[in-house]
């Protein structure tokens, strides 16, 4: 079947090209992205993702299409991944560049989407059956300022932690901020559990806002399991009872081992559950 991606309202092939040589996306990583799960035939948490979206573009001093709010995207989405035979679960990137024009300065900050769709064979969210090997990726450290927490098209570090991953034979990296303090996976929040009590990272920190990151705490606090965000030494690693990753395709991942540490996921199964029980 053929695959199909919307761009500004109008439909193209997916193999098709449709980006200029001076699009900004590609010259200068002048764009941001969400990435956002169907399931149930629904966008899920498209509210708490466009509002991301929203708060990057006006850091970023991106124009604001006053067409832009859920009732437009929640269509589109829906809308493409019909022609796309996405059937339940899906995976749906949107795509905001700002339009074509200048140098570093650009002629002016009125932007395009590009709004792409794919199929997922899992239904809900699964916890992994095998736990995730992971370490620490110390080359480059992410920085701590206002646009540490939203999803860009700069994404040199993630790229980079990505092939130190495939070079160290690893399935996942975790990032560190200048101070040395944890921030996140490549494509994840991190948390820890000790004593069933959940840790994670301070969005201050340098960590991106995560949506799901967002979701896993209010689950905890609805069923009284405390929940601390707070600087992350290296060290907290090692004296964890469980680690887990969280993004909004995958939900949870739990991880079984950091160097000689291995961890369990007796709380990682709890809550894959209360979170299925959450969606749409």
């Amino acid at each position: 079947m053929e695959q199909y991606i919307n761009h500004n309202g109008n439909y193209f092939l997916a193999n098709q090209p449709i980006l200029k040589f001076d699009n900004r996306a590609f010259c200068y990583g002048d764009a941001l992205f969400e990435t956002i799960r169907i399931t149930n035939d629904t966008p899920q948490f498209l509210k708490e993702h466009l509002q991301r979206l929203f708060k990057g573009m006006q850091i970023l001093k991106m124009q604001i299409n006053p067409l832009f709010n859920q009732p437009f995207f929640e269509f589109a989405i829906l809308e493409l991944a019909k022609k796309n035979g996405v059937i339940s679960d899906g995976r749906v990137r949107i795509t905001v560049y700002r339009n074509s024009g200048g140098l570093y300065s650009p002629n002016d900050n009125t932007v395009s989407y590009l709004i792409e769709i794919s199929s997922l064979e899992e239904k809900g969210y699964v916890l992994n059956s095998d736990g995730l090997s992971v370490d620490i990726f110390t080359e480059f450290k992410k920085t701590q300022n206002v646009s540490s927490s939203i999803k860009s098209a700069n994404s040199l570090i993630y790229v980079m932690a990505g092939i130190y991953k495939k070079e160290h034979l690893l399935d996942e990296c975790i990032l560190v901020n200048e101070k040395g303090n944890i921030t996140e996976a490549i494509s994840s929040n991190i948390f820890a559990v000790k004593n069933g009590v959940l840790y994670t990272s301070l969005v201050s920190d340098g960590c991106i806002d995560g949506i799901m990151r967002k979701k896993i705490i209010e689950i905890a606090q609805a069923n009284r399991i405390a929940v601390y965000e707070l600087p992350i030494m290296q060290s907290v690693l090692l004296g964890a009872d469980e680690l887990f990753l969280t993004n909004a395709i995958n939900g949870i991942r739990w991880v079984s081992n950091y160097k000689q540490k291995f961890f369990s996921n007796n709380l990682s199964k709890i809550l894959v559950d209360k979170l299925n029980n959450a969606v749409s």
